[in-house]
């Protein structure tokens, strides 16, 4: 069974909880680097890692890679690759990507470039010179960080945040791929009891009743590499089964959300609806300050507003404060928090037990972690 090798972008500070996830599922030859993790596996693994990793950006097969620094060297670069062994010659094959750091830093020149040598071999495979591009989508993603040039495949189609369930979303989101890395290092269990006073779109509500039922993320979507002839139909198809299979259909798993805004409760409700998950989570119209600290053993997972957002900037360092009285030292209870204000632990009231530096977006942030106190 032929090996490939996979590409998949993260973001900053997950490529250790995606390398684990990968190592779990059993890839072979999982190597992080800053904001992605590769790995080699079959078509079986391209299918699987689209419906089950949960922090990954996209799948991508790495076509492969090579030093560049002029135009020329980038064509014959392109053009040498086994571009025939994936796209047919009734494909489409646009190209995207970024460059950083590097001699070619035109990104609308490297595109057009690498379609120009990308045309050149296929129509030199296929004996024709006119690609009409009716058939199936095959996204060409270039990367280039300090000359360095990688030709990648895109597997997944839309972002693998897209679950599918949040078809509507509050004024600050976080990102599900986010919200699914913070979780697994919190650790989600069938018996969680978890607790978001700020729950908004309910992303951490439903990421984490995912994991706990063990709901491979992709399964209610579909994929680009479901359209291409090299990736069989039965492929895919044994793979959802398999995914069916392992979920747990008994779990005491709970969610609780709050939040001051009916309208963020409203797509909570509506998002723990689409994601089929609604029996594990439940609602409720609060403002932290009257959060009372659970009786029982559980996790606190927030994302405050951090001023840059919703709040000015001193209504969010006042929040921090709050939540300091109110998250109060536990037994019990562990508190994961990221947050974006540089002085949190200051205005939290104690230093968290660690930290951990992780991106919303494009804004740097930390995970303050306060574990139950023994």
């Amino acid at each position: 069974m032929e090996q490939l090798r996979f590409a998949c972008p993260c973001g900053f500070g997950l490529e250790g909880v995606l390398a684990g996830e990968l190592k779990r599922m059993g890839a072979k030859e999982v190597a992080a680097a800053d904001g992605r993790v590769d790995f080699s596996g079959t078509v079986e693994d391209l299918a699987k890692a689209n419906l089950w990793l949960r922090t990954a950006e996209r799948v991508l097969v790495v076509l492969g890679s090579f030093r560049a620094t002029s135009f020329t060297q980038l064509f014959d670069g392109v053009e040498k690759l086994p571009l025939e062994r994936f796209i047919g010659k009734n494909d489409r094959f646009p190209v995207k990507g970024w460059s950083l750091n590097s001699q070619l830093h035109s990104v609308p020149d490297c595109q057009s470039i690498i379609k120009k040598a990308a045309v050149k071999r296929l129509g030199q495979k296929y004996g024709i010179t006119w690609f009409q591009e009716t058939g199936a989508l095959y996204q060409l993603q270039f990367s280039i960080w300090k000359d360095n040039v990688t030709i990648m495949l895109d597997t997944s189609g839309p972002g693998l945040h897209k679950r599918g369930y949040r078809r509507v979303q509050n004024q600050a989101p976080i990102r599900e791929t986010l919200a699914a890395g913070i979780l697994d290092i919190a650790r989600i269990y069938p018996d969680t009891r978890l607790y978001d006073p700020f729950c908004g779109s309910g992303t951490f509500l439903v990421e984490a009743a995912y994991k706990a039922k063990n709901i491979a993320p992709g399964l209610y979507r579909r994929f680009a590499a479901e359209s291409w002839d090299w990736v069989p139909p039965k492929v895919w198809q044994a793979q959802r089964e398999e995914a069916l299979s392992k979920v747990r259909q008994e779990v005491t798993f709970r969610a609780f959300g709050s939040d001051i805004s009916p309208e963020a409760l409203e797509i909570s409700a509506g998002s723990a609806q689409k994601a089929k998950v609604s029996s594990l989570v439940e609602l409720a119209r609060q403002d932290v300050k009257d959060f009372n600290l659970p009786g029982e053993k559980s996790i606190v997972v927030c994302n405050p507003p951090y001023g840059e957002r919703l709040l000015e900037r001193e209504e969010a360092e006042a929040l921090c404060r709050t939540m300091g009285q109110v998250f109060r030292p536990s037994e019990q209870v562990g508190y994961f928090i990221i947050s974006a204000v540089e002085e949190f632990e200051t205005l939290f009231g104690r230093p968290a037990d660690k930290r951990r530096k992780l991106y919303n977006g494009m804004m740097k942030c930390q995970l303050y972690m306060y574990f139950p106190q023994k």
